[in-house]
């Protein structure tokens, strides 16, 4: 049966799961930076023991188009993969990215909505495990795992359904504040924001070596930014990645942890003219 684990792990804990008595953990490398290539390299030169590799723009996104730029994979594929990389449905897995987990929000959040409740996320990544002195290896493991993937374990939402969250509760913005703004839009072809929602950029959630922030300043600037533990809390961002890491930082400041996500944000937004679009800053008085 699967447990409820808090959503992040640090490498020493890890580590002693690892190497102790207990059954250990599925561990998924999913180093990944937008726009460069695959870090499939990375992974070969060393990664931690045990852990297999999960290709992100081939696993944890669709093909870009109408559905924006990472868009939600295909449930079979999505499946298949982690069946490849040694998951099961009655054993909990650990992902990891570099250090900022960006890479592994994405990946820990969609285990989540497919079914798999026991998933972590190793805070500060690979970065941290290596900084600790902990081992890395070469070795890759030779698994075969029975996840079963079902659709809707947590909250997706579509366009109609961010916008419906900024009249009921409220909705993050988890890109760069000027991104918000509309002040600089480095990646998508129209510039602004949903009206209605806020700016909580999701990496200044995470110090400069990509561990998170500890769970009460989490909290402490999720409540500054009108979040409450009866809130409904909706997040997007530019292509569905940052969002996830909102939701992750929203679940590991204990405050709120049942966040909607909306995979397809802003680069799916966009696509169609008749929805609106503001920039500047909103204000969370008129909320």
């Amino acid at each position: 049966m699967q447990r409820a684990l808090r959503p992040l792990i640090g490498a020493a804990a890890l580590h002693d799961w690892l190497t102790g008595d207990r059954p250990s953990p599925t561990v998924l490398d999913v180093r990944w930076t937008l726009g460069a290539p695959s870090e499939r390299p990375a992974y070969d030169v060393g990664h931690l023991p045990g852990a297999s590799w999960v290709e992100f723009e081939q696993v944890c996104s669709g093909e870009p188009g109408t559905g924006g730029r990472h868009p939600m994979p295909d449930i079979a594929v999505f499946e298949a993969a982690m069946r490849a990389a040694g998951v099961n449905n009655e054993r909990p897995v650990v992902v990891y990215d570099q250090a900022n987990s960006l890479a592994a929000s994405r990946c820990w959040w969609l285990l989540r909505y497919f079914g798999k409740e026991d998933v972590q996320v190793l805070d500060g990544g690979y970065a941290a495990w290596t900084s600790a002195g902990l081992e890395v290896t070469t070795d890759k493991p030779a698994t075969q795992g029975d996840f079963v993937a079902t659709t809707g374990h947590v909250a997706l939402l579509d366009a109609d359904g961010a916008a419906e969250y900024v009249e009921r509760g409220v909705l993050l913005d988890a890109r760069p504040a000027a991104r918000h703004a509309g002040q600089a839009e480095t990646i998508d072809p129209v510039a602004g924001h949903i009206p209605g929602s806020f700016s909580s950029p999701a990496l200044e959630n995470v110090q400069d070596d990509g561990r998170f922030l500890p769970p009460d300043d989490l909290a402490m600037r999720f409540t500054a930014h009108g979040v409450r533990p009866e809130t409904d809390v909706g997040t997007y961002c530019g292509s569905g990645v940052q969002a996830t890491h909102l939701a992750l930082a929203l679940e590991a400041s204990g405050i709120h942890p049942h966040t909607a996500v909306y995979i397809g944000s802003w680069s799916h937004w966009i696509t169609d003219p008749d929805r609106a679009v503001a920039a500047g800053v909103e204000d969370k008085t008129s909320h």
